[in-house]
């Protein structure tokens, strides 16, 4: 099996000497990168995507989106994602480090937004036509910004407008959770977010929810209500998801057996690693394995 490209930010800059923020029409980014986004890929940076014409397809970690005028993308490092455009797509892409943000914006991260941190969360937006426009607006002064040669304090703009794109799509999933915020407290939110940054750091080794509820200080009970209220699943489901992704990734990008890729996700027993896989998936890691072999 073809192992899965990691690209960076510097493969696309043309000779350009940063690394830590690229910007494109969609028309040119093709022409620019075809011979490194041509099939399934990884990133080591985060990305925004705008279509404004044609259709197509996008497939991000194995979950498919249509592409359409308005359907705004949000990519994270180390998602594989490719897609199928038709001849006359339109649109506008960006990159940026987490450095290059974070940097500059010490106390929000990235992981923050609900499209970058959540894998729970779509990765796609349905804009209407006036956030639209507003996005294409911002998209096309985040664009002229990033051209300019010599324009004063050129880093604090792009990342304002940069910022910008990204609080209104935060504002446009928020509305999914208006519901969660009357009732519960937007408490609820912030905690679903803590426990999904824990599982980040532990869900290889750690499944137990016990484990997750004591370091965020509440109840097993109370942290499966918490995210029951969210995202209308249960803890456990969470967590498994999140594993059985990466499960996903590591098949289609490492070079190991099925047996060392289970041990490496804390499943000692390789039939119970199967279970849980295809529970999940709906299908074995060998089916899987064929579904997307290169």
């Amino acid at each position: 099996m073809n192992s899965i490209s990691v690209l960076h930010i510097e493969l696309f800059q043309a000779g350009k000497n940063t690394s830590d923020f690229y910007f494109n029409t969609m028309k040119n980014h093709l022409v620019v990168g075809h011979r490194h986004i041509e099939k399934p890929h990884r990133h080591d940076f985060y990305a925004a995507v705008l279509f404004t014409g044609g259709k197509g397809m996008h497939e991000i970690d194995f979950q498919k989106y249509d592409v359409s005028e308005g359907s705004l993308f949000f990519l994270s490092p180390g998602q594989i994602h490719s897609w199928e455009l038709s001849g006359d797509i339109e649109g506008y892409i960006f990159f940026c480090s987490q450095e290059f943000y974070e940097m500059h914006y010490v106390n929000q991260k990235l992981r923050n937004f609900p499209f970058f941190g959540s894998v729970s969360f779509p990765r796609k937006i349905q804009l209407n036509p006036s956030e639209l426009k507003k996005n294409i607006s911002l998209f096309r002064e985040l664009g002229k910004e990033h051209q300019a040669k010599n324009n004063m304090m050129k880093e604090g703009l792009i990342l304002s407008l940069m910022s910008q794109i990204f609080i209104n799509a935060t504002r446009l999933f928020s509305k999914d959770f208006d519901t969660l915020v009357t009732s519960a407290g937007s408490s609820y939110f912030k905690h679903y977010q803590d426990f999904e940054s824990l599982i980040e750091l532990h869900f290889a080794e750690q499944k137990s929810i016990a484990y997750y509820a004591a370091l965020l200080g509440i109840s097993s009970k109370h942290l499966n209500r918490i995210v029951q209220t969210v995202v209308q699943k249960t803890a456990t489901d969470v967590l498994t998801e999140r594993v059985v992704l990466e499960a996903k990734r590591m098949l289609m990008y490492l070079d190991e057996s099925l047996v060392e890729i289970a041990f490496r996700l804390g499943y000692e027993e390789y039939s119970y690693f199967v279970r849980v896989f295809r529970k999940t998936s709906g299908m074995t890691p060998t089916q899987f394995m064929r579904k997307y072999k290169a």
